[in-house]
């Protein structure tokens, strides 16, 4: 891939950071969005410029629909000063939480916060940056594991997950006619700061976690990072409306 853009939210840290790191080695330009981690995107920002990429970033909260408009304004402005571009090429609806709650106990300031974040901000936020896509573009949604597998706490964040992968389907047959492929990406466990970083940073939660992956291990970022880059590449060009398991096996 080649002078083509991405735009990937929640770039500042975690997954989004590993995807935007990948991409910019191939010579993808980045658009990127933090929440507060404004020092953490500046540093980003310069890391992929250090070795010879572009990028931009800006502040978002995916949570915040009435602020989409302006962000659209602000992704504009930073198309045509970083790249002289007027639409860019990638579409990574990234940016996420993690509520642990078992169902009994989730509260519905817990449900509200997932559905905006999760759900509602994906949807509304696609619908404003779809003129700034490029035709024979690709959005890629990401959801979880959890939609195919269970763990207790986890249950209204899979749902969300879940409508996120049906959203893909329809969003491309929808959008078939502007030839923008959509997919989705279910990670598995990985080692994040996710949920307080407990399969990152305890032993006996990484080593109880990889007991059940086929691979014998907890993902690592670069292992989603560099299926984000293939996804989106032109080999990948004919996958469309689908969900890539990227879990190493996991709970087979």
């Amino acid at each position: 891939m080649t002078e083509k853009i991405a735009l990937i939210t929640g770039a500042s840290r975690g997954l989004g950071r590993n995807m935007a790191l990948h991409l910019a080695e191939r010579g993808v330009g980045i658009v990127g969005t933090y929440r507060t981690g404004a020092t953490e995107a500046k540093a980003l920002k310069e890391e992929i410029e250090a070795k010879g990429g572009k990028a931009a970033m800006l502040p978002l909260n995916v949570d915040d629909t009435a602020g989409f408009a302006a962000f659209a304004e602000a992704v504009s402005g930073a198309l045509k000063e970083t790249f002289d571009r007027e639409r860019f090429d990638f579409l990574v609806n990234n940016a996420g939480i993690g509520i642990r709650a078992n169902f009994v106990d989730t509260t519905e300031v817990q449900f509200d916060a997932l559905v905006a974040t999760h759900l509602r901000g994906p949807i509304f936020l696609t619908q404003k940056l779809l003129p700034l896509i490029e035709d024979d573009g690709r959005i890629l949604n990401v959801s979880s594991g959890f939609v195919r597998f269970t763990l207790p706490g986890y249950s209204v964040y899979a749902a969300m997950k879940a409508a996120v992968e049906v959203l893909t389907r329809f969003m491309a047959v929808e959008l078939g006619a502007r030839r923008i492929r959509v997919n989705a990406i279910a990670p598995g466990a990985i080692a994040t700061d996710f949920a307080g970083g407990a399969v990152r940073d305890n032993k006996a939660v990484n080593a109880f976690v990889a007991q059940g992956i086929a691979l014998g291990r907890v993902g690592l970022p670069d292992d989603i990072g560099g299926a984000v880059t293939a996804i989106l590449s032109d080999d990948m060009g004919w996958a469309n409306g689908t969900s890539f398991d990227i879990s190493g096996g996991q709970m087979l």
